[in-house]
């Protein structure tokens, strides 16, 4: 039970619960320049009536969903809601409230971030968006992302050629161009209904030099560890202003955290991560909670973690020390509004879709001609409701710290 819905600061919680779901929904082009569709693949949109009923005993009432923009925008400025209005439906029916993705990796055929209209294009599509969704939900509370992680695929299309536009030595430019599109996009939202909640979903990451590093490696690694706020940056208005960026645009910081995002910045020979769980004592590794105090103190907007996940067994280990560490910041007076397990259902890797990750509360049973099967990871699923009975004490011990209004 989420009881943080006032906070110290002010801030109103609009989440119907602190534990959310996310549904892998991404559509990119893979690196073999495939079109992906985890939506389908995963077998989420044949069964979204059981895997929201899934749900209930954790707890979750809030989830992450995509629109897939290459779906939905097969000519340009027509759209085609009939799948979206199906998922609004069934959450409706079933108290789910949906997060949704307008831009989760994939663009529409005929467009890369490169283009000359595509912020025009992204713009028109969150107008359309939001009437839409308005016509089958006219007073709930709408949140929206309207692009997932600026950061990661700016350099994976931008410098590493992984997916749309194929390009190296363009990650700024892709970056600049998609950060354009996201603060148009969000003017767009704003005009058509001003109470629409923005919420960012960026890596969290801490890079670091090596050990004994020389001036330069601690400079060049500083200059890495801070380029991760670039996007938000823009967003915000702190950095390229022309773009017309305002710290208004931010309501929700979104904060995806994996195993490995903490790692070693080293010339020529590829990043070294740092052990997730710092068995030797690296004083360069950071505990998550002194992540989210960086990016709170920069932005001061309340926070969600909004994917976190570990791949195989260690599936219970780390939302263990995960959820420690949520309780340690809350503990302190950062405004953590929630903690999003992605993926929920196990998800298949982009560019060999025959390997699938391991990484979801429900795994996936493969069946020749039929939609992948659920099976709930046991060792998962009891270290969740561990990890939900130790963040309940803490909130309820926040709630009784609250001062009374009479």
């Amino acid at each position: 039970m989420n009881l943080l819905h006032a906070t110290p600061l002010g801030f109103e919680n609009p989440f119907q619960s602190f534990w959310m779901a996310g549904y892998e929904c991404s559509d990119q082009l893979n690196c073999f320049g495939n079109r992906v569709d985890l939506l389908t693949i995963s077998g989420h949109l044949d069964q979204l009536d059981d895997d929201y009923k899934q749900l209930q005993p954790f707890q979750i009432r809030t989830v992450r969903e995509g629109i897939c923009w290459s779906s939905v925008e097969k000519q340009p400025y027509h759209y085609n809601w009939t799948v979206v209005r199906q998922m609004i439906e069934k959450g409706r029916q079933q108290g789910i409230q949906q997060v949704w993705d307008l831009c989760h990796f994939g663009y529409p055929d005929d467009l890369t971030p490169l283009h000359p209209l595509f912020a025009r294009r992204f713009a028109a599509l969150c107008r359309a968006f939001v009437d839409f969704y308005r016509t089958v939900d006219p007073d709930g509370t709408l949140i929206i992302t309207p692009i997932n992680e600026v950061s990661f695929i700016s350099w994976l299309g931008g410098d590493a050629r992984g997916t749309s536009p194929y390009c190296v030595k363009q990650g700024w430019d892709v970056k600049y161009h998609l950060m354009r599109a996201y603060i148009e996009g969000v003017a767009a939202i704003r005009e058509m209904d001003a109470h629409v909640k923005i919420m960012s979903t960026e890596p969290l990451v801490n890079m670091v030099p090596p050990m004994n590093a020389t001036y330069e490696q601690q400079r060049k690694a500083a200059l890495a560890h801070h380029a991760q706020f670039q996007a938000m940056d823009m967003l915000t208005g702190r950095t390229c202003p022309e773009l017309g960026g305002s710290p208004d645009y931010l309501d929700i910081q979104g904060l995806n955290y994996y195993y490995n995002n903490q790692w070693v910045v080293n010339e020529g020979s590829g990043n070294t991560f740092l052990p997730w769980v710092n068995e030797g004592n690296d004083p360069r590794w950071r505990p998550l909670r002194s992540l989210f105090h960086e990016a709170f103190e920069r932005y001061g907007k309340p926070i969600v973690l909004s994917e976190t996940s570990h791949p195989g067994e260690h599936r219970p280990h780390w939302i263990r020390f995960v959820a420690e560490e949520c309780a340690a910041a809350i503990e302190q007076g950062i405004p953590l509004w929630g903690l999003c397990l992605y993926p929920i259902i196990d998800r298949p890797d982009w560019d060999h879709l025959d390997h699938w990750h391991r990484s979801g509360l429900w795994d996936a049973e493969l069946i020749p001609g039929q939609s992948p099967r659920r099976v709930l990871y046991e060792p998962y699923a009891q270290a969740i409701t561990a990890s939900q009975r130790l963040l309940d004490v803490v909130f309820a011990r926040k709630k009784a710290e609250q001062p009374r209004i009479l």
